[in-house]
C-alpha cells in the first residue's frame, strides 16, 4: 500500500491557467501545504517536473529514503506530481528526489515553492505555514497615499547581513532584532521607505542575495518567515514602506536549485545564447515558457500578498531586455525582426507589471535599467513596460564623475550636472546612490570627494543636498547617510563608531534634515516627475560653478529656490533672478555649523528688488556658502 494518498489542490481551471501562463497564485497549489485529509493531518506536496520518470519526497520523516513516498503524476499532461503524506508536521525537512527520463539521472532538489529553507550551507526545504496576525491595518488602509508618485519617496537601501552585526561574535542580527534597531534608526533619520537587498533564500553570501534558490522563502539566516513578517509589520507601524529587491533575471546552477530541475531545461532557456549569463555564470529564465511566467509572476504577487511588501525593485532589467547583453558577435542571435531586443522578456515584463498593479493597490515597481530603452516607466496601455519608476543611472554616473573632480576644474564640466535636465522627465526617475557605487574599488561615496577633510565632507553634504533638491525620488545605500569612509564589506557591520566624530555625525544630521525638508516642502515631490515642477534660473554660470533653479509645487506659494555653489569660494553679493516680488527666506543650508559646515548663511529675510536679472523682472543678492546648497522660499 502506498504511503502517499491521492489528493489534489488543483482544479481543471487551475491547470488551464498554469498551461496558459496566467496562473498568478501558484503558491497556493504547488509546494508543501499543511492540510487535514479525512481527519488525518499531514502535508500535500506538489511539484512541476514534466520530464521526470519518478518523483519521491525524501526527508527527515522517512530517513531520506528514495521511493518511500512516491508522488503521482497528473493525467492532464501538466507535468505536476502530487500527493498527500499523512503525519508530516510543520518543521519537517524535505527535498524532491527526481529520476529523469533523460538517462535515468537522479537528483535531489529543494522545493521551488518552499516557504522556508534550512539555514545555509544546508539546502533542504522546510515544511512551514504562513499564519500571522498583522497589526498594520492603518498603514495598509492609507498605503496608496503614502506610496503615490506625487508623494515623498526617500529610500534607505539595506543589506541585512551587514547593516549591523552582533559585536562580540560578529553574528547576524535576527529579524526580531532588526524590528527594534533598524526600525528605530530609519524612523529617526526620516526615510520614507526601506529597500531590502534580496531576502529570498540564497546559498552564497558573496552574491549579496542576487543568486536565489528559494524564491518563496525569506532567508533563514535571520529567522523564520513569521519573524520577517514582524519586521515588515513594525516598519509599517512606524509609517515606513518596504520595498523588496526581486531577481527574475537569472539564478544559480547549484545542484539543489532550479537548474536542470527535472533532467531538462525546465526553468532556464534551453538555448545557451539565451539561457546563460556570461557575467554572473548563472542561468537565465525562459520568459517565453508559459509555466515559467506563471512561476515568476506568482512569486512577485506572493511577496505583496503574504509579506505586505509595498514595492518590488526589479534587478538587472537591462540584462533581460537585450539579447546581446554582455555577449560578443556570434554569441547571440537577433529576434524575428532582426533587432537585439528580447521580445519574450518585453512581453513578460509588461504582463508582470499589469498583474502587480491590477491585483494590489498602492504598490510600486521600480526598474534597475541602465540603458535608453524607451518608456520603461510608462503604462503598458501606451506601449510602455509598465514600471512605476526607473533608476536614473545616467544622473548617478554623471554626478559622481563631476564630484570627483577638483573644484578648480569644475567650471569646465558644468554640463555634466545640467545635462540631466534634458531627459529628467522622460521617465519617472529614482536617483540612486546604491550599493553598486561603493564596492569593487570604486571607493565609498565620501572617498570619492576631492580636497582636504573639511572639503570632502562639504562636498558630500553638497552632493546629498543637490540630490534631494533634484527632480525624482531618492535612494541612498546604508552607511552613506553618515559618511562611511571605507568601501562596503558584506562580511561585517557598518562602521557605526564613526558617528562619534563630528563630521560624520554632521552628515547624519544633514540627511535627517534633508528627509524632513523633502517631506515638508510639496514643491520637492508634488511634480517630481513633471517638467512643470522644474525651472532653471541660471545653468550657465560656468565660471563660478554655480547653478540655480526653482522646484514648483501645485500652489505658487510652495515653490522653492535652490542655489548650488560647487566651489569652496564664498560668493557674496551673488545675484539671481526671481520670478516675483516679496522677500526671500533661507530655509535650508548645507553649510550650517550643526552639519560641520562653516556657518555662512543669509539674513532672516532678503529684500527682492525690482531689478531685472536672468530674464526675470526681479532679483536678489545672496551670500553663497562654500561647497554649499542653499534653499529659499518667497514669503
Amino acid at each position: 500500500m502506498s504511503k502517499v494518498l491521492t489528493h489534489s489542490l488543483f482544479t481543471d481551471f487551475d491547470i488551464d491557467l498554469f498551461k496558459a501562463g496566467k496562473h498568478y497564485r501558484l503558491y497556493e497549489k504547488l509546494g508543501a501545504h499543511l492540510i487535514e485529509l479525512d481527519g488525518v493531518k499531514g502535508v500535500y506536496f506538489a511539484v512541476w517536473a514534466p520530464t521526470a520518470h519518478s518523483v519521491s519526497v525524501v526527508g527527515d520523516f522517512n530517513f531520506w529514503t528514495q521511493g518511500e513516498h512516491l508522488l503521482q503524476v497528473r493525467w492532464d499532461s501538466s507535468g505536476i506530481w502530487e500527493g498527500f503524506i499523512p503525519n508530516v508536521e510543520k518543521g519537517a525537512t524535505y527535498k524532491y528526489k527526481i529520476q529523469s527520463n533523460n538517462g535515468g539521472i537522479v537528483t535531489e532538489k529543494a522545493d521551488p515553492f518552499a516557504f522556508y529553507c534550512e539555514k545555509p550551507p544546508h539546502t533542504a526545504s522546510v515544511v512551514w505555514d504562513l499564519d500571522y496576525k498583522w497589526d498594520d491595518s492603518k498603514w495598509m488602509k492609507n498605503r496608496e497615499d503614502h506610496n503615490a508618485l506625487d508623494k515623498p519617496y526617500s529610500v534607505y537601501e539595506v543589506h541585512l547581513g551587514s547593516w549591523k552585526r552582533h559585536g562580540e561574535d560578529n553574528r547576524f542580527l535576527t529579524y526580531l532584532e532588526f524590528a527594534e534597531d533598524l526600525v528605530a534608526y530609519v524612523k529617526e533619520t526620516g526615510f520614507t521607505h526601506v529597500e531590502f537587498m534580496p531576502i529570498m533564500e540564497y546559498p552564497y553570501d558573496p552574491s549579496w542575495g542576487y543568486q536565489l534558490v528559494g524564491y518563496f522563502a525569506p532567508t533563514s539566516r535571520f529567522g523564520n518567515p513569521q519573524e520577517f513578517m514582524v519586521l515588515v509589520d513594525r516598519l509599517h507601524q512606524a509609517g515606513i514602506g518596504v520595498i523588496l529587491d526581486w531577481v527574475p533575471s537569472h539564478f544559480p546552477d547549484d545542484a539543489h536549485g532550479l537548474g536542470f530541475f527535472d533532467g531538462s531545461n525546465l526553468f532556464e532557456h534551453p538555448d545557451r545564447k539565451k539561457g546563460y549569463h556570461p557575467d554572473w555564470k548563472s542561468l537565465v529564465f525562459n520568459y517565453g515558457r508559459n509555466e515559467v511566467r506563471s512561476f515568476l509572476i506568482s512569486n512577485a504577487l506572493f511577496w505583496l500578498q503574504y509579506y505586505h511588501a509595498d514595492g518590488l525593485r526589479v534587478d538587472a532589467v537591462a540584462s533581460m531586455l537585450y539579447l546581446d547583453y554582455s555577449r560578443n558577435d556570434g554569441e547571440w542571435e537577433p529576434n524575428i525582426y532582426g533587432g537585439r531586443e528580447n521580445l519574450d522578456t518585453i512581453s513578460f515584463l509588461k504582463e508582470f507589471n499589469e498583474a502587480v498593479y491590477s491585483n494590489f493597490e498602492g504598490v510600486q515597481t521600480i526598474a534597475e535599467e541602465s540603458t535608453s530603452f524607451p518608456m520603461v516607466s510608462r503604462p503598458t496601455s501606451i506601449g510602455g513596460l509598465g514600471f512605476g519608476m526607473k533608476w536614473m543611472m545616467g544622473w548617478m554616473h554623471d554626478t559622481l564623475e563631476y564630484f570627483q573632480k577638483d573644484t578648480v576644474y569644475r567650471k569646465y564640466h558644468q554640463n555634466d550636472l545640467t545635462f540631466s535636465s534634458t531627459y529628467a522627465f522622460s521617465e519617472n526617475f529614482m536617483l540612486p546612490l546604491s550599493h553598486d557605487e561603493v564596492v569593487y574599488g570604486k571607493k565609498s561615496i565620501l572617498g570619492r570627494m576631492p580636497g582636504d577633510e573639511w572639503q570632502k565632507f562639504a562636498n558630500l553634504r553638497l552632493l546629498y543636498s543637490y540630490m534631494f533638491t533634484h527632480p525624482g525620488t531618492k535612494l541612498l545605500f546604508m552607511g552613506c547617510e553618515f559618511g562611511q569612509s571605507a568601501e562596503w564589506n558584506f562580511e561585517g557591520s557598518l562602521d557605526w563608531h564613526l558617528n562619534e566624530y563630528p563630521y560624520h555625525d554632521g552628515v547624519r544630521k544633514l540627511i535627517t534634515d534633508l528627509n524632513g525638508l523633502y517631506k515638508a516642502e510639496p514643491a520637492l515631490y508634488e511634480k517630481q516627475f513633471s517638467p512643470e515642477g522644474f525651472e532653471w534660473i541660471n545653468y550657465s554660470d560656468h565660471q563660478n560653478a554655480v547653478i540655480s533653479y526653482i522646484r514648483k509645487g501645485v500652489k505658487l506659494k510652495d515653490d522653492v529656490i535652490v542655489v548650488c555653489n560647487f566651489t569652496q569660494v564664498i560668493r557674496e553679493n551673488y545675484r539671481i533672478g526671481i520670478p516675483r516680488k516679496g522677500k526671500l527666506k533661507e530655509i535650508f543650508n548645507s553649510d550650517a555649523a550643526t552639519y560641520g559646515g562653516s556657518g555662512i548663511k543669509n539674513g532672516a529675510k532678503l529684500a527682492i528688488e525690482a531689478a531685472p536679472y536672468d530674464g526675470r523682472d526681479y532679483s536678489v543678492e545672496l551670500t553663497l556658502a562654500p561647497l554649499g546648497v542653499t534653499v529659499f522660499k518667497i514669503v
